[in-house]
């Protein structure tokens, strides 16, 4: 018996091409957890030090919450693994030049350009080859 998450997507590889077609997507998708993100900060924060809010109160800021959960979940459940939320980090799995590399997008970039090999992460970070 295993303990793996029958509902878990298997490991996937992209291409070049298959993130670039992705990039509108997730630039799109990454903007909405940022917004959200700095709205749910000024609700918590609200709450916590005047105890009213703008925003609403506790059950708009766990109706966020849950907002927020399913906006990010969006990212695993297509292959594309996340790395930090404060900033947005993605890494998509991929083969460059017969090498493992994750294919890395920051908060903020507006197109994919950068990429490091697997075992490095963000320190590692180099631009994309022109191709």
């Amino acid at each position: 018996m295993t303990h793996e998450n029958d509902d878990a997507p298997e490991h996937r590889e992209f291409t070049l091409d298959e993130v670039h077609a992705l990039m509108p997507e997730v630039v799109e998708r990454a903007g909405e957890l940022v917004t959200l993100r700095a709205d749910m900060a000024e609700l918590a924060a609200d709450l916590r030090i005047a105890g009213d809010s703008a925003f609403g109160g506790r059950a708009e800021l766990k109706g966020m919450e849950a907002r927020f959960s399913e906006l990010q979940s969006w990212f695993p459940d297509n292959g594309i693994e996340v790395k930090g939320l404060a900033p947005i980090l993605l890494d998509f799995p991929a083969m460059l030049d017969g090498a493992s590399v994750r294919l890395c997008w920051l908060e903020g970039e507006t197109a994919l350009g950068w990429y490091h090999r697997s075992e490095l992460g963000f320190f590692g970070r180099r631009p994309l080859p022109e191709h």
